[in-house]
């Protein structure tokens, strides 16, 4: 009968291949990952590489759109307050325009219509984590101050007009600020164009008819603040879905990247139970021949 001469060396290495399936099989089911480097799967590596990149940009749009909701929740809540204040304005002008007041009258409704126009003067100039919001890109300085020693006062806006956008992973632009000189006017025009005549007119015992047509232009101007503002709470609600769509997409994604390289917990307890038991096998085949030499076993 022929030996093979190399069967002990075979033995050998069957023993070391064995051990070395059980170190990996043991990793797996210890760690639940299946691929752990890039030799053990280089094409599941590259795709779950893909998986992180477009996982991280999710991520960083779901953050940024997070802060930015709340930057355009505080703006909203300051022009509700500015159509309440306006609002407010356009009914004291009509009831003071009623042809009966006194110059004492007149003068404290032009009193009370400085108070608000101070009041949406100061709301033109809201800020949030140290940034005004009616600034345009301007972020640093107060949008909006008063000239008294005009007549009418003058509201000189102090930022500019640029747009500012966020970009949604799939490209998707949102518009995320309104430049106050859109929404509160700049110099004679907008609301508070229109709050420094009527109270430039109360002031001075203007005509009915001047206060009429103040009125009117205020009332106009409150039209095209609400018009901004509902811009402004579109892109808030897009944003808002968005985020929304991006973090359920998020999700999906890794569960996608787990799955690339998960270990099946099941799968790889059997495997690791047989891998042991033929590693039992060589050992006692090794521990036999320990005992004498291949002829005897042979005979």
């Amino acid at each position: 009968m022929r030996v093979d001469p190399n069967y002990v060396i075979n033995l050998t290495a069957a023993v070391d291949q064995s051990a070395s399936e059980e170190a990996i099989l043991s990793s797996e089911l210890s760690s639940g990952l299946r691929v752990s480097s890039l030799q053990d799967d280089p094409i599941a590596v590259a795709q779950s590489t893909l998986l992180g990149s477009a996982i991280a940009k999710d991520d960083t749009f779901v953050q940024t759109a997070s802060n930015v909701s709340s930057r355009l929740q505080v703006a909203d809540s300051a022009l509700g307050e500015v159509v309440t204040q306006v609002t407010s304005a356009i009914s004291s002008a009509v009831s003071g325009n009623n042809g009966t007041l006194n110059a004492s009258d007149l003068a404290s409704v032009a009193q009370k219509l400085s108070g608000i126009r101070d009041q949406v003067l100061s709301l033109g100039n809201t800020s949030y984590q140290g940034q005004y919001l009616f600034g345009g890109s301007q972020g640093s300085v107060p949008p909006f101050t008063l000239d008294t020693t005009t007549n009418p006062a003058t509201a000189n806006y102090n930022g500019d007009s640029e747009l500012q956008y966020v970009e949604s992973p799939n490209g998707q632009k949102l518009q995320v600020n309104l430049p106050g000189s859109s929404v509160f006017g700049a110099a004679g025009s907008g609301v508070l164009g229109a709050l420094n005549q009527l109270i430039s007119d109360f002031s001075s015992g203007a005509a009915t008819g001047t206060l009429t047509a103040d009125t009117s232009a205020l009332t106009t101007a409150l039209g095209q603040l609400s018009s901004q503002r509902s811009t402004l709470d579109s892109s808030l609600s897009r944003l808002q879905s968005t985020s929304t769509y991006v973090q359920t997409e998020e999700s999906q994604l890794k569960v996608a990247q787990s799955s690339l390289v998960a270990a099946d917990p099941a799968a790889v307890a059997t495997q690791l139970s047989q891998a042991e038991t033929q590693h039992q096998a060589l050992l006692s085949v090794i521990n036999a021949l320990s005992g004498s030499d291949l002829f005897s076993l042979m005979r």
